[in-house]
């Protein structure tokens, strides 16, 4: 059984999504790829079992406050065999680091898995705590974010510790 809370961010409001065994969602409002809501479960303002919605959201305090650059939380994400591994390699970038999708299709066997890698990385149900944010396309471009590139965006620069957008002129 799920059950669910919202959490505001300087992102805007979060979905988090929790079961018995952990953490299964953190989703954007207008997130791309959102599942039915219906299957969030009941509102619960503590969580149940594994996820303890207070921690997630001093977690998520932490980190857009500037003091934490990786969560420790129960994590229990949905997807297939590929899809958790590309999940758990996320959860592997550094704190301020990005990856190409072909770096982390290598990591997974061979640059052929690049598509595999970036459709695997659209579905990641957990933003910002498992950091999708992170990968970005070859050279460097900034591409693709289930939340959209704003936030991308700004997330990277959260990271790097100085402010991006179209007015600094940087890209993150």
């Amino acid at each position: 059984m799920s059950v669910h809370t919202t959490v505001d961010t300087p992102v805007g409001t979060l979905t988090v999504v929790g079961a018995e065994a952990g953490l299964v969602g953190l989703y954007f409002d207008e997130h791309r790829h959102l599942p039915d809501p219906t299957g969030f479960g009941p509102v619960s303002r503590d969580g149940v079992g594994s996820s303890d919605f207070a921690e997630v959201e001093r977690q998520l305090g932490g980190y857009f406050g500037g003091e934490r650059r990786s969560f420790d939380l129960p994590l229990a994400p949905r997807g297939n065999d590929f899809q958790v591994r590309v999940w758990t390699l996320l959860r592997d970038i550094p704190f301020g680091e990005t990856r190409s999708y072909g770096q982390l299709a290598t990591a997974l066997g061979g640059v052929g898995l690049a598509r595999a890698v970036g459709a695997a990385n659209g579905l990641n149900p957990l933003s910002i705590v498992v950091p999708c944010h992170r990968v970005v396309g070859s050279g460097g471009a900034l591409v693709g974010y289930a939340g959209g590139l704003d936030r991308k965006r700004f997330l990277l620069g959260l990271e790097a510790d100085q402010p991006s957008g179209p007015e600094t002129g940087r890209l993150f």
